[in-house]
């Protein structure tokens, strides 16, 4: 079931909501009454996400994003 719940609400409470969208819950997110998005968890992560490269691999802490573009 999707509860609805304030754009406002959203921002000053985003950490409890995250709990909540971990343990499967989705939430449909209002601004001045009008619906603008739908919160929902991942089904299955693995198949919507390919590992390409490691960068932790390369440098702890991995690598900045300017220093890989500069490689390009």
């Amino acid at each position: 079931m999707t509860k609805i719940i304030g754009l406002k609400d959203l921002r000053e409470n985003t950490d409890v909501y995250l709990t909540q969208i971990k343990k499967g819950h989705s939430f449909l997110v209002l601004r001045r009454s009008e619906p603008i998005f739908k919160i929902s968890p991942v089904e299955d992560s693995e198949e919507l996400w390919e590992k390409v490269i490691d960068f932790t691999k390369i440098k702890k802490g991995g690598v900045a994003l300017d220093q890989v573009l500069a490689r390009l």
